[in-house]
């Protein structure tokens, strides 16, 4: 990966933060990313296209849903020019509008920072699935896209979570908003 490919790919997973999640009857503000890169031995696309792995090649704005540990959606979002392998995790948001069908959706969510405080839990109570996989998240399409919202003030910065020793986990690329620490699943810093 070139140098410019790693500053606009970390570029964009800061950008992502403060941004709006929206839904029919439903809205959260991102407030943590985890970047994933062409040359990132972490990233599904890192050994090239795939069926599943096809959207994160097409255009920036696209949403990557994926399923994982045999019972986990994640919501990712593309981010690098066509042809160039690059998305982003949503890991965590804080709800703004939808708040009783989130916790129907989260029975076990005690309080509203626990609805969305990881990036399964998230994708469960805003039911992100397969149906999202290459919607352009760049446009109102009445299903799921994104609107501006508030940027943070302070982004802090920690290594990613859940990838295997030597498969990237070292790499500071997941970042949140530091005033809502609450609603992160992680807020572990680097030392």
């Amino acid at each position: 990966m070139t140098h410019s490919t790693d500053a606009e790919l970390l570029q964009a997973a800061k950008d992502l933060l403060g941004q709006h999640i929206v839904m029919p009857g439903f809205r959260a503000r991102i407030v943590e990313t985890e970047a994933y890169g062409p040359a990132d031995p972490g990233c599904h696309a890192y050994r090239g296209v795939t069926p599943r792995t096809q959207v994160m090649f097409d255009k920036p704005g696209l949403a990557y849903t994926y399923f994982t540990y045999g019972n986990h959606w994640m919501f990712c979002v593309t981010c690098l020019k066509p042809g160039t392998a690059g998305a982003i995790l949503i890991r965590a948001a804080v709800p703004i509008e939808g708040h009783e069908e989130m916790r129907k959706r989260r029975p076990k969510a005690k309080k509203d920072q626990d609805l969305l405080n990881g990036p399964g839990k998230l994708c469960a109570a805003l039911q992100i699935n397969q149906s999202h996989y290459a919607l352009d998240l760049t446009q109102s399409n009445g299903t799921l896209w994104l609107e501006t919202g508030e940027r943070p003030r302070k982004i802090r910065t920690g290594t990613r979570i859940g990838l295997a020793q030597g498969k990237g986990d070292l790499l500071p690329w997941r970042f949140w908003s530091a005033e809502d620490e609450p609603h992160v699943s992680r807020p572990l810093t680097n030392p």
